[in-house]
């Protein structure tokens, strides 16, 4: 896997990423609750139970990780991550008794979890790459989990235009959406569905109670794949 974080600095990665996000108006947490407001109702639309152990694949951080321990009270959330200096972050900022904190090489082997949510990690992975790191999330999933993966919607160009303005996003390798259910599916995902999520900046913010009804339409800055084993 391309190693886009590893030595990052905490600091310079939010700064990178509020700079990026500026255009739209809103920050990264607006962005971490609209998604998973967006799986909680996937999942429940293809009826799965509240997962009890999930995995934030590519944490940073760990921001997300805290927001789905609030998403599902009664979860263990484990957060994993490439740098080492971003789980330290992680580690000292988030401490909270249902989440941890793990470098990527050091997750236990037999971990078997309900839910895997991964985002924004693959296109930093080399294409070549992507069905080894695939392989290792069947793996670490149960019988019968979720994998929910988020990608940049690179046929939005205001997604495009975000990217560019984000230092550790330049030289990224973007997944199209049909790309994207066509490699879990060679992998040995089951695809339950593909949404697209968050069409209008804050300034037409006004027009956001529409976007439920917008989500099979192609154009949203980010899309979710939901898939199952």
């Amino acid at each position: 896997m391309k190693d886009a974080f590893a030595g990052a600095d905490v600091s310079s990665y939010d700064a990178d990423l509020r700079r990026g996000l500026r255009l739209s108006g809103e920050n990264k947490e607006f962005f971490a609750q609209g998604r998973l407001a967006v799986l909680a109702c996937s999942l429940a639309a293809h009826g799965g139970a509240a997962p009890l152990r999930i995995l934030d694949y590519g944490c940073a951080a760990g921001e997300t990780t805290s927001l789905l321990a609030d998403r599902w009270p009664a979860a263990q959330i484990t957060g994993v991550d490439t740098s080492a200096s971003l789980i330290g972050e992680a580690r000292g900022k988030i401490r909270r008794s249902r989440c941890a904190f793990r470098v990527l090489s050091d997750l236990p082997a037999d971990a078997g979890f309900d839910l895997i949510y991964c985002n924004g990690v693959f296109h930093h992975v080399a294409p070549e790459e992507r069905a080894g790191v695939l392989a290792w999330i069947r793996h670490h999933l149960a019988p019968g989990g979720f994998f929910a993966l988020w990608e940049n919607n690179s046929w939005n160009p205001g997604t495009r235009l975000i990217m560019s303005r984000v230092p550790f996003d330049r030289d990224a390798v973007p997944l199209s959406p049909a790309y994207a259910v066509r490699m879990l599916r060679q992998a040995g995902f089951r695809v339950l569905s593909r949404e697209f999520c968050f069409f209008f900046p804050r300034r037409l913010n006004v027009l956001r109670p529409l976007e439920r009804w917008l989500r099979a339409v192609p154009l949203g800055a980010q899309y979710q794949v939901l898939a199952q084993l």
